[in-house]
């Protein structure tokens, strides 16, 4: 007679790779939690003045991979989210340094009453756990989810993409050497073993050794995790924003921001995807606008009224017909697509139809507009007269970002040290019964 498989919890010796990382996370954890923010801050200044003093080390191991991602064809939006440069250290570094200077969110009381019975009750926040990331060619987030989960009392996992095996590897071996030098368990921080598929299949089947898992990559990562994870899943989303530029804008304003939103730094989340024109100024905007994304580099893949708007002016840009599957795209590279709407019901309408739920903007001199706009499209971040770029946690004060939720249950939006806790309930009395 055969025996029944034995779970992950009541195994004491996974013979498995990456149930041992998981065990090791479990018990890093529970040493975690009750730790006071003081000796959390010093790991983290730790970890801060190490990436930048071991900064040529980890230089060189990203080389290996982006000479690896060019070999293979990789398209050079992909690239430039696997670079690391001694500046680009440096700001992670920095970024670290800004998650020290937050406030620790575990213990927090988030809210407390005295019950008519007498019982005091409080909820309080409580570090999530371990926590498993799941994402692809940005070695960023190694540091930036490190950071963030030590800092809210919780183990994580850290399964990057085989295209940043060598970087993600040098900084989990930096991350760890800071922590444990700092007194803290050095496996609060592990990269999950392995770079095949089947790796990442065990961790999102951990359950009850990994308490949550966060995807960060592009749709078809997120959805395989979404639909085959026994450990529950905080879903982020794709980036397919949208600028909207009103009929009552201030069109050099609109230029400037369209022109920031898309071509700051395009292979990112935050980058607009789609231009939106309201009809009655399409006219008078439309030819500004094109001359500034040609300037910048930009293609336009433009709908029928924009085309010929193009035409007429005889416009040195890049225009292309769009296509259906435009209006979903997101490129993350140096393309935009562009639509003049009838209202701003319209634009409205095609965000709703089009949009992956991130962030849309609206250019407007009129409030009456950014209200209706702000109260009827339902994204994470909705800007009024602002770049898209400016959805990240960093720039919203959080210090560095775990993700961008884009779903809405538990966490929406940039996550930043709260979502990274759970609650739980504190019953005091005085010899009470029921």
């Amino acid at each position: 007679m055969t025996s029944a498989p034995t779970s992950p919890l009541t195994d004491p010796w996974p013979k498995s790779p990456v149930l041992q990382t998981a065990y090791r996370a479990r018990a890093a954890a529970v040493d975690l939690a009750p730790l006071p923010r003081a000796l959390k801050d010093d790991a983290l200044l730790a970890m801060a003045d190490a990436l930048e003093v071991r900064t040529k080390e980890i230089v060189e191991a990203n080389a290996t991979d982006v000479e690896r991602a060019r070999e293979a064809g990789t398209s050079e939006a992909i690239v430039d989210r696997l670079t690391l440069t001694p500046e680009r250290v440096r700001a992670i570094a920095s970024d670290v340094r800004d998650v020290v200077a937050l406030p620790d969110p575990v213990g927090e009381v988030v809210r407390g009453s005295t019950l008519p019975n007498g019982i005091d009750l409080r909820q309080v926040r409580v570090p999530l756990g371990v926590v498993g990331i799941i994402y692809e060619a940005r070695p960023n987030v190694t540091v930036d989810a490190a950071a963030l989960c030590l800092k809210s009392g919780n183990a994580v996992l850290l399964r990057g993409s085989s295209s940043a095996y060598h970087s993600n590897s040098a900084l989990v071996k930096v991350l760890r050497d800071a922590v444990g030098g700092a007194g803290l368990p050095a496996d609060a921080i592990q990269l999950v073993p392995g770079e095949s598929r089947e790796s990442v299949r065990e961790l999102m089947r951990a359950r009850g050794l990994v308490d949550v898992l966060i995807p960060r990559g592009g749709a078809s990562l997120i959805r395989t995790v979404v639909e085959e994870s026994t450990v529950p899943v905080i879903e982020t989303g794709t980036g397919n924003c949208h600028v909207y530029v009103d009929a009552q804008a201030d069109l050099d304003m609109a230029v400037d921001i369209l022109v920031n939103s898309k071509a700051q730094r395009p292979s990112v989340c935050n980058a607009a995807e789609t231009l939106l024109v309201h009809q009655d100024i399409a006219a008078e905007f439309l030819p500004r606008a094109l001359e500034a994304l040609a300037a910048a580099g930009v293609t336009v893949h433009a709908d029928e009224r924009v085309q010929a708007l193009a035409e007429a002016e005889g416009t040195k840009a890049t225009v292309v017909p769009a296509a259906m599957e435009d209006w979903e795209t997101e490129y993350l590279s140096y393309d935009i697509a562009a639509a003049v709407v009838d209202s701003l019901e319209a634009a409205v309408n095609h965000i709703g139809l089009w949009s992956s739920g991130h962030t849309e903007a609206i250019v407007t001199t009129s409030q009456a507009a950014a209200r209706r706009f702000t109260q009827l499209v339902d994204s994470t971040t909705v800007a009024v007269n602002a770049s898209t770029r400016f959805t990240d946690g960093s720039q919203f004060g959080f210090g560095a970002e775990i993700g961008i939720s884009t779903q809405k249950l538990h966490a929406r939006g940039p996550m930043g040290l709260p979502e990274l806790t759970s609650t739980k309930y504190i019953v005091t009395g005085d010899g009470h019964t029921r």
